[in-house]
């Protein structure tokens, strides 16, 4: 399958992603009725995600923990096979293609990953973690450039060069992440995934990586696919906004119009914990719990906690469908109009 459409890099289309945690066969077997028969427990972790990410935009995607979204991000980057559903880059499919084929792909879709400590291999020098992706993909570069390369990342993201000898852990957590960072920009990709980038710095350290980030991206015309469950963070970075809840996708919109006039009830409520300087606290409350998983309600998945529920939101689930100003929502309260 492919698109035409020369302004959209990255286009997910219905992705599913299921892991199964049903353990080995001695956890597996239950009785049903004299017979033995196996059990299974599916984490339904994505669940017909879609949207497109246009060049040069940075895509958030928002949602509290164990709503999918570094799951959908992995499964974008092809960490994780997709159970169904296709991602595109550039207008041609690439989430079926073998490991030979998929090469290419990898020096123009790069990973930051959240923890800055794990990330980085505490064995290897500072210099040797960015030669080795280069020397693997770029084979034709001698010494003196593969160097030269490495020399240059570095002082792009604000990490002296000389430094290439020292050990992972001689450097602070902002000085890991931004050698991440250095590391994605290594083979001088078009898109860059950020799973929850900065969540295990200090705050003082947010800020610059994020500054960091956003200077790189007008630089280098990169694309991010961001992931973050801080709203402020999300706010300050983003072009466009996607809230997912329990694996499906809520909502979709220009920052601006998410933020000052939000359409979906979960929306609402995410939205209304941000507390703002000279307004009255007024959080929204859900009520209830958050479905497991592995065992999801029928329906739209968020009518177990939403105030606007009817008979039809607990038998059937909401579609995307597009609203004003560039918007995305599943919710037949707003198709109704009841909102």
């Amino acid at each position: 399958m492919t698109t035409n459409n020369p302004e959209i890099l990255v286009s997910i289309r219905n992705v599913v992603k299921h892991f199964d945690i049903s353990g080995g066969w001695l956890e597996q077997i239950k009785f049903d009725n004299g017979r033995i028969t196996r059990k299974q427990s599916i984490v339904k972790a994505v669940n017909g995600i879609s949207f497109d990410i246009k060049k040069g935009q940075t895509v958030s995607v928002v949602g509290e923990s164990g709503c999918g979204k570094s799951t959908l991000a992995r499964t974008v980057m092809g960490l994780y096979p997709p159970n169904s559903g296709e991602i595109l880059y550039q207008g041609k499919r690439i989430d079926n293609l073998s490991d030979a084929k998929l090469k290419h792909y990898r020096t123009r879709m790069q990973m930051v990953f959240q923890d800055p400590y794990a990330s980085l291999n505490p064995r290897m020098t500072v210099g040797k973690t960015l030669r080795e992706p280069i020397r693997f993909h770029r084979p034709e570069l001698k010494e003196g450039q593969v160097a030269e390369k490495v020399a240059e990342v570095m002082a792009k993201v604000g990490i002296d060069p000389d430094w290439q000898d020292r050990f992972p852990h001689e450097f602070s957590g902002g000085q890991r992440q931004r050698i991440s960072i250095a590391r994605a920009l290594a083979l001088d990709p078009d898109f860059i995934v950020a799973d929850e980038p900065i969540a295990a710095l200090d705050v003082s350290i947010q800020a610059q990586i994020l500054n960091l980030m956003m200077d790189l991206q007008e630089k280098s015309d990169l694309t991010y696919l961001f992931i973050s469950h801080d709203l402020s963070v999300v706010e300050h970075i983003s072009d466009v906004v996607a809230v997912m809840y329990l694996g499906s996708l809520c909502e979709m919109a220009p920052k601006k119009q998410l933020f000052d006039n939000p359409a979906h009830p979960y929306t609402q409520a995410l939205l209304s914990a941000i507390p703002k300087l000279g307004h009255e606290f007024s959080h929204e409350k859900l009520k209830g719990d958050i479905p497991s998983p592995i065992n999801l309600p029928a329906g739209c998945v968020f009518h177990t906690r939403c105030k606007y529920v009817n008979d039809r939101c607990r038998s059937e689930i909401p579609a995307q469908r597009a609203g004003d100003g560039n918007t995305i929502v599943a919710c037949h309260a707003v198709e109704e109009k009841r909102i």
